[in-house]
């Protein structure tokens, strides 16, 4: 019976902010096919931790902790010279292909290329911030990090 119950939360919050956790993890990893497994194992994660949630936090925080974790940990695991690129750049300009983005708007890619050429902290920051509402402390929360150290990253060289 209390499986039912945590079946029935967990597919409450999938139906309600799977989509936001997706878009999320996108803007951290560029790349659709993965953003949609790592949303997914972002879901089965906090099935399994369910019992762990605390109600000191909301669901969506408590999920987009996850999301975050999660994208961490398939960052640190990939390939030496996926991180090298990351690190050092490339000069070619990457445009995300239109099968990865439906019906984007030429503001919403330019949001994206720009994003994609700040570093990992001030990136999530601005899209937990900005594009997904987050207060100071529900960001410094998800991130685990103190509400100061969130505020500098966000007003620092970024005033929004």
């Amino acid at each position: 019976m209390a499986e039912d119950n945590i079946t029935r939360g967990i597919t409450e919050w999938y139906d309600r902010y799977s989509d936001s956790i997706f878009s999320y993890i996108f803007m951290m990893v560029r790349d659709y096919q993965l953003a949609e497994d790592l949303t997914q194992d972002t879901f089965l994660n906090a099935y399994k931790k369910y019992h762990s949630f605390e109600e000191r936090a909301k669901p969506k925080t408590w999920l987009f902790s996850i999301a975050r974790n999660i994208t961490i940990d398939y960052m640190r695991k990939r390939k030496p010279i996926s991180v090298f690129k990351d690190i050092f750049g490339t000069k070619e300009e990457t445009n995300p292909l239109p099968a990865d983005i439906v019906e984007v708007r030429e503001t919403s890619k330019e949001l994206y290329r720009a994003l994609g050429n700040i570093k990992q902290p001030y990136r999530e920051v601005i899209v937990l911030r900005k594009l997904k509402g987050f207060s100071i402390k529900e960001t410094s929360e998800i991130l685990n990090w103190s509400e100061s150290k969130v505020n500098l990253l966000f007003i620092g060289p970024f005033p929004l």
